[in-house]
């Protein structure tokens, strides 16, 4: 019975995702939108070239736009909206002109309000949260490749924020921080942005006469309107590259700085169990611009003294949890390096330097990342040393990936760890097809991808069988239609010293099917409606070949209003087959065995553009011996410009034949910024899991564009026993600055 049950499974996953890949790429993308209202085919608006002209001097930016210099410019207007009416006349005028002299390129940006004092400007620190506010995001790429680029974007409180993008509409770094200026200034008629971006900021070919993809996007939060200068169709995003116009006027341009020199200084104290030591640390950084394209990068006694601690979470699941990247060493650059094969994560930069959660000291290194016509290069090499047990290693890696056709892309990676005789490498490949212009104007993706590591430990002995993953994939991200499809495996033996891998030994079918229609005789508040008609993934033991998890999520009904506001309902049906008893929580174990789980859910999410914003999901279901229901709760109140508080709280009860368990996990942050380049945050967590409170408060002063300083209060507090007792405190202080010649 369970084999024909199996099988049974197996026919109808294979059956639909053919029924679907067929379905989907027929019918649905021949239709645009069936039913819903009809699409646009055509997204540019012409003119789609705008000039930039060139001036003798430097501007100094001030956001008056009324300046002489600014009349010699040649502004565009023709800007078409994309939400809510898409392919309509914007509600609001906004006019974009481009000058620049020998070393830096100037954006002068018109957003006209009609009710100007509405604008929504609840922001002000440097990296804000842009979604919630008025903004304008200039995207450039110089290369011109349809596939790397830049995203800098403001509000009209002056806010700065940055995005890396590479691969179009696929990966993007928004940690990635250029050296650039903004100001801006308001009056009775809209406001208006003043941007300076220094070429040494940008990579770009090495030509006397440059072409140049731009594009711009200027959202107004209270309409929940958003306009785009090309590229305005739903199925596009600003980093949507090939969707862009073109910049050109651009001649004899230089990178004025090619060296930049970062040494920085740190120090403070540090109580542990009411023990004081003091603590110091000189090292730096030095970049070296070898092309206008490659740089080079040497590091020496790498310090991460002013990251924000990792948001604890409670672990329900038998897989371990994965934890971002913060330190902005790691960060700058990343997506030159990284390389996915589904859930599998080749290079894990948390690898070096962390070791639980204990910092293990970085002694130096150096990076090569950059990108040569139309090769991307990413090469890295650290020396760890040792600390407690861990012994003195060090990591290596190297990835490049070449462009091919119009959007698509090959490439391979390598990482290597060497330590205390003990060696560990791993190798890949991967192969992306990506157009835009598939049946029209519709996205799809499809590829392939595989590695395998090989170890050896210093007693020689090896590790070099089951040792391999791979993924084949097919992906239609579209608005109205989006679907994919894929197979991957992941052998027992696939551990990449330097990667993350949650879960081993496996293959794995996935398929998922979302429909997100706007009808034309919807209610005028809804602007469109949201159903997942499935998510599914089957996973079989590797060896075995026997079932190990089934999942199947449904969202039978979601609603985004055109307030912003959200609501859905889902379904969710597991089966787990854990081949050994694992733990969950203390107390809490779950024998081997089958389990079949159904959980309902609720969500509803309020808009974010509002200065009171809020959401909540409930769920509610069985789980493993027992049963489970799930509340989480999000508020965010922005006082004003300069003021904003957050928190969340996170309330698991579990019903188990060990007893009754409530996991309760809470979150806060104050956030005050005195202006764009001077600002504060506390930041405090706790769960009844862990039993300890952890307060961040940091200061970070931008004194000039390139330097930082920053004041850091750590605090961990004990509440095992009911009470509060202070474990650890940290104060440190710590200075980089930026020398450019």
């Amino acid at each position: 019975m369970y084999q024909r049950v199996e099988r049974g499974i197996r026919w109808y996953l294979k059956a639909v995702a053919t029924a679907v890949v067929l379905f989907s790429l027929t019918v649905f993308t021949s239709t645009a939108t069936g039913s819903p209202t009809n699409r646009p085919t055509f997204q540019t608006s012409q003119a789609n070239v705008i000039q930039a002209v060139r001036i003798n001097q430097p501007i100094h930016i001030d956001g008056d736009l009324s300046k002489a210099i600014w009349q010699s410019a040649i502004p565009i207007t023709n800007f078409t909206q994309r939400e809510p009416a898409e392919g309509t006349q914007p509600t609001e005028e906004t006019k974009v002109a481009i000058l620049f002299d020998q070393h830096n390129i100037y954006f002068g940006i018109w957003c006209y309000d009609s009710q100007p004092d509405k604008v929504s400007a609840k922001k002000m620190n440097r990296d804000f949260n842009w979604g919630s506010d008025d903004d304008i995001e200039i995207m450039i790429s110089p290369f011109n490749d349809n596939r790397n680029g830049y995203l800098f974007i403001t509000n009209p409180n002056g806010a700065m924020a940055d995005v890396w993008l590479g691969g179009d509409a696929g990966r993007y770094n928004t940690d990635w921080n250029g050296v650039w200026d903004v100001r801006v200034t308001r009056d009775k008629n809209g406001w208006y942005a003043e941007f300076a971006i220094p070429f040494s900021t940008l990579k770009f070919k090495n030509e006397e006469i440059q072409t140049w993809s731009v594009n711009f996007e200027r959202n107004i939060r209270r309409k929940n309107e958003q306009v785009r200068w090309q590229g305005w169709s739903r199925q596009y995003g600003i980093d949507n590259i090939t969707q862009s116009g073109k910049l050109e006027g651009l001649e004899n341009i230089k990178q004025k700085e090619r060296i930049e020199i970062l040494p920085f200084i740190s120090g403070g104290v540090e109580w542990l169990n009411d023990k004081p030591q003091a603590t110091y640390k000189v090292g730096g950084e030095v970049n070296y611009d070898i092309t206008p394209t490659m740089k080079l990068n040497f590091t020496l006694n790498t310090d991460f003294a002013q990251v924000e601690s990792d948001r604890r979470e409670v672990n329900l699941s038998r897989f371990s949890i994965y934890y971002p990247e913060k330190r902005q060493f790691f960060l700058e650059g990343k997506s030159y390096f990284d390389m996915n094969i589904s859930s599998a994560r080749l290079f894990y930069s948390r690898r070096i330097g962390i070791s639980g959660e204990s910092i293990v000291p970085v002694i130096g290194g150096g990076r090569l990342f950059g990108k040569i016509n139309k090769t991307s290069i990413g090469i890295m090499t650290l020396q760890t040393g040792a600390l407690r047990g861990e012994a003195s290693a060090n990591s290596s890696v190297i990835r490049v990936k070449q462009d091919i056709f119009e959007e698509s892309s090959i490439g391979f990676i390598s990482t290597q760890k060497f330590s205390d005789g003990s060696y560990s490498a791993m190798y890949g490949a991967d192969f992306t097809y990506n157009t835009s212009k598939f049946m029209g104007n519709k996205n799809l993706m499809a590829g392939f991808s595989g590695a395998l590591n090989v170890e050896n430990d210093k007693n020689g002995v090896s590790r070099n069988s089951d040792n391999a993953t791979y993924h084949v994939f097919l992906f239609y991200p579209n608005d109205i239609i989006s679907f994919n499809a894929g197979y991957n495996t992941i052998q027992e033996n696939f551990r990449p010293a330097l990667g993350f891998v949650n879960r081993t030994d496996f293959k794995r079918v996935y398929s998922r099917l979302e429909y997100k229609p706007r009808f034309k005789k919807m209610p005028s508040y809804i602007r469109s409606l949201s159903f997942k008609l499935y998510d599914l993934e089957y996973f079989i033991n590797d060896k075995t070949g026997l079932t190990e998890t089934i999942s199947a999520e449904f969202r039978p009904l979601g609603i985004n209003f055109q307030s912003g506001d959200y609501i859905g309902l889902n379904y969710e049906f597991q089966q787990d087959n854990p081949h050994e008893d694992f733990g969950l929580i203390d107390g809490v174990i779950i024998p081997k065995g089958q389990y079949n789980d159904n959980n309902f859910s609720a969500e509803f999410h309020s808009f974010d553009g509002r200065p009171v914003n809020a959401g909540i999901e409930y769920e509610k279901g069985t789980f493993y011996t027992g049963s489970r229901s799930n509340l989480e709760i999000y508020l965010n109140l922005s006082i004003n410009r300069h003021l904003s508080l957050s928190a969340d709280w996170s309330r698991n009860n579990l019903d188990m034949p060990e007893g009754y368990f409530k996991v309760n996990e809470f979150g806060g942050r104050i956030n005050y910024a005195f202006n764009p380049k001077l600002n504060t945050s506390v930041f405090a967590q706790w769960n009844n899991e862990h039993n300890e409170v952890i307060l961040n408060g940091r200061i970070n002063w931008i004194p000039k564009i390139g330097s930082f300083f920053y004041f850091v209060v750590n605090q961990h507090i004990d509440t095992s026993a009911n009470t509060f007792k202070l474990t650890r405190t940290t104060i440190l202080a710590k200075l980089i600055w930026r020398f450019a010649v």
